[in-house]
């Protein structure tokens, strides 16, 4: 358990999860590497029913505030995301010639940290603070000058990779006469042989997990 804290899933609150690059190396320090994880977040939101509130994708960690899934559980959701991420992202940098990486054995770090958010002021605060963490580590002057965050819908209504729940995305349901609760889609598999480098998602019944931990 990271940071000896005891995870509080299936509790209907809201989470704010934080895994970061193997060895902090900032190894989405590209667009195209934050853009490809979007899509993947994208993806796993879908399968598993997750509805995400906010998010940020920095050079070296990834910050959510997500609900628990409607289908399976959060860790098994969460080990999805990052299988299939580190399946599409590693390889990139194995054939990266700049140097700027040392062919990393993974793409994550095993463990994550997870912090209930069960209060309207503590989503608030979960929130702001992903928001204005490129600002603080000096990667823009403005947060919406940040692409791969929710800020922008949240300020705008502005549709991105990833669906947010927020007031805008409930009216925007509302007109469009759709169901509130998020679309489901066939829930993908995970190879047991490959872990974080590893698990193309196949059509199946239910996900068989790596021995690595999510």
């Amino acid at each position: 358990m990271p940071w000896g804290l005891r995870r509080c899933q299936q509790s209907g609150d809201l989470h704010f999860i934080t895994f970061s690059c193997y060895r902090r190396q900032p190894l989405l320090a590209t667009p195209q590497a934050r853009r490809v994880f979007e899509q993947t977040l994208e993806r796993v939101r879908r399968w598993y029913g997750l509805f995400v509130t906010g998010y940020v994708v920095m050079p070296e960690h990834v910050h959510l505030l997500v609900s628990e899934p409607e289908r399976s559980s959060l860790a098994v959701a969460l080990q999805m995301l990052k299988q299939i991420s580190a399946r599409k992202l590693l390889p990139t940098l194995q054939r990266s010639s700049t140097g700027t990486t040392q062919k990393p054995a993974r793409f994550w770090q095993t463990r994550y940290y997870d912090f209930n958010v069960d209060t309207r002021k503590k989503r608030i605060e979960k929130l702001r603070y992903m928001h204005r963490n490129p600002v603080r580590r000096g990667l823009v002057t403005r947060p919406e000058d940040w692409e791969w965050s929710s800020f922008r819908h949240h300020a705008t209504g502005e549709e991105g990779a990833v669906e947010i729940e927020s007031p805008w995305t409930a009216r925007q349901r509302e007109r469009m006469g759709m169901p509130l609760s998020a679309k489901i889609q066939p829930e993908p598999t995970l190879s047991p042989k490959t872990g974080d480098k590893g698990g193309a998602p196949q059509p199946g019944s239910g996900p068989t997990l790596s021995a690595h931990t999510a």
